[in-house]
């Protein structure tokens, strides 16, 4: 069920008024997008980092993630860019009907577009989150949420991850 939000509550997210591509209005989207899960949900095991619930209303990113990342000797969230990610790939597959696939690709676009407006290197970045995939990937589930939605493992045909997420539901 997707968030109603009135016309005018949208137009209040809006500060900056510009049809130029502007790191303003790429911030002002990622406020905007944070308030669309009603949950952010650190608790589970989640294959690939993060990832959504069947009916988009909670963000789960994995539990061993850290919440920041070093920029020199500056400390980073890292939380925006993820929901970023998940809500607008969710978006995609449930409204547009994309492949996850495609999806996925213009989510990454979007998380992307998202850590350089906030002044954040994309390859850092990047760095930093395929080293936590990595960790993450290689530890058992244990906990994973019921309402996972699955879709990216199935499209991905990636079954032996969608056997190790079955066993570790509850």
């Amino acid at each position: 069920m997707p968030l109603k939000l009135t016309p005018a509550a949208i137009e209040r997210q809006v500060k900056t008024k510009t049809n130029q591509v502007s790191d303003d209005v790429m911030r002002e989207a990622v406020s905007a997008i944070l308030t669309r899960p009603r949950k952010i949900d650190r608790t589970y095991d989640i294959p690939y980092v993060a990832g959504y619930s069947k009916d988009g209303r909670t963000v789960f990113i994995d539990r061993h993630l850290p919440l920041e990342m070093n920029i020199g000797r500056v400390r980073q969230r890292i939380i925006p860019y993820l929901v970023v990610h998940e809500m607008v790939e969710k978006s995609l597959l449930d409204e547009m009907r994309l492949h996850y696939l495609h999806a996925h690709q213009i989510a990454l676009r979007a998380e992307q577009a998202a850590v350089r407006a906030a002044g954040i290197g994309w390859r850092a970045y990047d760095r930093f989150m395929k080293t936590n995939e990595k960790k993450i990937g290689d530890e058992r589930l244990r906990r994973v949420p019921s309402t996972l939605d699955l879709t990216p493992y199935r499209d991905e045909h990636d079954f032996e991850e969608l056997q190790n997420l079955t066993r570790a539901k509850g």
